[in-house]
């Protein structure tokens, strides 16, 4: 067999060679090729190539047609004549800019979104210094990671690792407290830091310093509240009391932060010295290594680097304490720039957190870009026959094919500028909704040039996009065959525009599965059952001393005249105190031993200590032995554990059963109940370990389960009265505990809202696609439906051929659609304990869905030219 030179190398040859040396050159090669061949072939080919890269010169490559000078004419002329195309088929046009203009607002709105999301805490000017200090702990073989860290651990790094940072600041947690001035009460979301925290976190400071809380008795306000509680006066070195206890100078008001900041809401800071005068136990805590009750924040120094000062401070705690070395304990920094994008941690890995979510939604306003360009190429080359005889007749007065090329792109531009400016009403119409749609603040930022300019690559981008395709298609037609009538479309031509409807219904599919997932996932979890009874309940934060009678170790009193006097008004059924929250846990400890315990096992458990009425208020379910009760004196020292801590013992019964909190045998409790789990934490995670002790110490809250024979407003305003009458300090603050627990879905029914939206929008952008196509396919083919019916063809099995091809390619984005959502979707629903299984109904009703809308679709159109009338078609063609 005759060996020949490498095709692609001859096809580069020609495609860049100058004419006049193309013969002679290719001349040269082939003999040079004849001759080496014949001793080694691989060697021919290598050196063919060779010596055609080595042609790639300035001297040898072709010179191309120049364009006419007057480019501005010649632009005008190709808008002129998009402008024309575009009023002849109106149709199409709608269809087009339509299209491109939803996809574009929704690709704008997601864009606005991401970049909210990417630059979260970047309004602090240290964002790449700022750390946070987080610690992992090792029980029974899982490791937890959190941000509570031990207070000693503050003194050690400003001991021993001074030169590594510029500030370090030990913070309360943040959380709601009664600021009073004068008559005015105000319930505020605020926290307790140390001096340089403002510095690091770089508040902008309106009035006073940015060091007023050297002052031990400071509060720093932000302006809204100094406003709220001064007005017009001048608030510094005004005197604010904070829950009852403590009296607060303001000596600093700051700008409001951001909506898009971890500080966000955060109304005030006030001096971390004027909460240790009110709170002995974090005086206590000083030197406690396995207390972790707070939150440290630190600024690395220049130079710094955070892994390195990471690995130094690593195994500070067990130095600190070394028989906490069983818990393997770790503390390390992340940098503010992980906080909101990369919070979620397992098993000691660091497996992101919302900045997947914020992928996922840059790839679908991708997508859905992409949805309406892949409807302007596929209208685009349908028509291709119509415009054949135009791009023969220019090829045949001179125009080059980069000229076409430029032509099509320019109509390209015409049509998605025309989209992009209705894009931007409809974003400008729809950007509030959407605001409330994803719990933002966002604004439309029009006076700034960075927008625009992006915008306007935006423009470029998806022009080139859409119009690339299309112009390359239409440019490469031969003008002598179009001109001889001999054009026709290729029996392979429709491919492409297959292959694009197909990857159309794919994402449109893959979205309406995605969301149908999303919906059961949500439904899932708030169906499980909590435990409890929600009905009526109500919850008010014990803030100031006042909520305790005289103070802590008052007895009581005005717990128990307030239950009688609401019981005895008929407002209430019950009343109770507890030390959590019902929606939260606020205290989970370890150390618990019982006979027969593995000794290599530790377990942490969720604590809560309540009065003889939280069963009873909550309707909690018994499922073993009883609840409190004031008839048994013994009970002060009896526990109820839940049914996770009755499996985590591992016994069958555990009523009876003693068990014994810390090293020494002084704190012993007798079991006496076991109540069914309560989801008092997350309801995606199993309910952990827990145990209820019997207390009026500990408490926090308080919980009043409010009489169903009376409206909520009236008992609310008749415990309002009662309230004001007992606490005067405070502000009749309170939480409907079933309101309380559904914004822990807030975030997945937002996925939820969110990916529906894009569903609907996707496969309407999809539909439109389609709608033009099987218009442009029933005009195509009239003539031949004429002649089917003439010959006795029904409407029925005309609307079968001409629905068939569709129907056949969306099957087809179906059988794709699903394996590919099933793995997206099983990867998302493996970050919840508790989720819903991947179900075949949903894949069928959804791959169901889309045939159905895809024939209602075109059925339109198939049904319309099946009624026509044959002689007219027939006459017509």
């Amino acid at each position: 067999m005759k060996t020949t030179p490498p095709k692609l190398a001859e096809r580069m040859l020609r495609s860049f060679l100058r004419d006049d040396l193309l013969e002679e050159v290719s001349g040269d090669l082939e003999e040079k090729f004849a001759t080496m061949s014949s001793q080694s072939v691989f060697r021919a080919k290598l050196n063919y190539w060779f010596q055609v890269i080595n042609y790639v010169r300035p001297f040898a490559i072709k010179k191309t047609k120049s364009i006419p000078s007057n480019n501005t004419a010649m632009f005008s002329n190709y808008f002129k004549v998009g402008i024309r195309n575009l009023k002849r088929n109106v149709g199409y046009s709608v269809i087009n800019i339509g299209g491109l203009a939803t996809g574009m607002a929704i690709a704008i709105l997601i864009g606005l979104w991401v970049y909210d999301e990417i630059s979260f805490d970047k309004y602090h000017g240290n964002y790449n210094r700022v750390t946070q200090a987080y610690q992992h702990q090792t029980t029974n073989a899982n490791i937890g990671t959190g941000v509570a860290i031990p207070r000693p651990l503050e003194m050690a790094l400003r001991n021993n690792y001074a030169s590594d940072f510029t500030y370090i600041s030990m913070s309360s947690w943040s959380g709601d407290h009664l600021l009073v001035v004068g008559e005015n009460k105000f319930t505020k979301t605020g926290s307790f830091v140390q001096v340089d925290f403002p510095k690091m976190m770089t508040l902008q400071i309106r009035q006073g310093s940015i060091d007023g809380l050297r002052d031990p008795s400071s509060i720093l306000l932000s302006a809204s509240l100094a406003k709220a509680m001064f007005g017009d006066t001048d608030p510094l070195n005004q005197l604010v009391r904070i829950d009852g206890t403590m009296d607060a100078k303001v000596t600093a008001i700051y700008e409001d932060l951001p909506d898009n900041s971890t500080f966000k809401g955060q109304d005030f800071f006030s001096s971390w010295e004027l909460l240790l005068t009110v709170e002995p136990w974090m005086k206590t805590a000083e030197t406690q290594w396995g207390n972790n009750s707070f939150q440290l924040f630190a600024q690395l120094a220049p130079g710094a680097d955070i892994n390195q000062v990471t690995q130094k401070i690593k195994k500070v705690k067990v130095k600190g304490k070394p028989d906490e070395a069983k818990y393997n304990p770790e503390i390390f920094l992340v940098p503010m720039s992980d906080w909101h994008l990369r919070g979620d941690w397992k098993n000691g890995k660091n497996i992101g957190g919302k900045i997947q979510m914020v992928w996922l939604f840059g790839i679908i306003g991708i997508f859905v870009v992409l949805l309406a360009c892949i409807n302007f190429m596929n209208l685009s080359t349908a028509r291709s026959e119509r415009r054949a005889k135009e791009v023969g007749i220019r090829m045949t007065i001179g125009s080059v094919r980069r000229q076409l090329i430029f032509q099509f792109l320019s109509e390209s531009f015409l049509v998605v500028s025309l989209s992009f400016v209705i894009a931007l009403l409809i974003v400008w119409i729809s950007f509030p909704s959407f605001n409330t749609l994803a719990d933002k603040k966002m604004i439309i930022q029009w006076a700034n040039p960075s927008f625009w300019m992006i915008c306007i690559a935006f423009v470029v981008v998806t022009s080139l996009l859409a119009g690339s395709y299309p112009a390359l298609y239409l440019s490469a037609f031969q003008p002598v065959k179009v001109l001889k009538g001999a054009f026709k479309a290729g029996r392979f031509a429709s491919l492409p525009r297959k292959a694009l409807v197909v990857v159309q219904f794919v994402i449109s599919v893959t979205l309406i599965i995605g969301t149908v997932i999303v919906y059961n996932q949500i439904q899932f979890s708030k169906n499980r059952p909590i435990g409890y009874s929600q009905d009526g309940l109500l919850m008010i934060q014990m803030k100031t001393p006042d909520f305790y009678g005289k103070y802590r170790d008052s007895g009581n009193e005005k717990y128990n005249i307030m239950r009688d006097e609401l019981k005895g008004l008929r407002v209430i059924e019950e009343f109770a105190e507890s030390s959590s929250p019902l929606t939260g846990i606020w205290s989970n400890n370890g150390g618990f031993r019982w006979a027969g315990k593995d000794p290599n096992v530790d377990g942490e458990f969720a604590t809560i200590w309540g009065s003889h009425d939280y069963g009873n208020t909550i309707q909690w379910k018994i499922k073993k032995g009883r609840d409190y009760s004031r008839d048994f004196a013994s009970d002060s020292t009896a526990i109820v554990i839940n049914e996770a801590a009755e499996r985590f013992i591992g016994v069958e019964n555990a009523v009876g059963m003693e068990i014994i909190w810390g090293s020494d045998d002084k704190r012993k409790y007798h079991v006496i109940g076991v109540a069914e789990d309560m989801i008092m934490g997350s309801p995606y995670r199993q309910v952990r370990p827990g145990i209820y002790f019997l207390s009026y110490e500990q408490v926090n809250w308080m919980i009043m389960k409010l009489n169903p024979a009376k409206s909520a407003q009236e008992s609310l305003a008749v415990i309002e009265s009662v309230f004001k009458k007992h606490i005067p300090s405070a502000a009749f603050d309170y939480k409907f505990v079933d309101a309380t627990y559904d914004r822990k879905f807030n975030s997945e029914v937002r996925i939820g809202k969110l990916a529906s939206v894009f569903a609907t929008l996707a496969i309407i952008i999809s539909c439109l696609g389609l709608f033009g196509l099987a218009s442009f396919v029933t005009e195509q083919r009239t003539k031949e439906i004429g002649i089917r019916k003439v010959m006795g063809a029904s409407v029925k099995s005309l609307w079968q051929l001409l629905s068939r091809d569709f129907v056949i390619l969306v099957a087809v984005s179906c059988a794709i659609a699903v394996p590919l959502s099933w793995y997206l979707l099983e990867g998302w629903l493996s970050k919840y304990e508790y989720h819903t299984e991947m179900s075949w109904w949903v894949m069928t009703a959804s791959c169901l869905g889309a045939l159905i809308v895809t024939l209602a679709t075109v059925s339109f159109q198939s049904v319309k030219a099946a009624l026509m009338n044959p002689v007219k078609s027939l006459r017509s063609e």
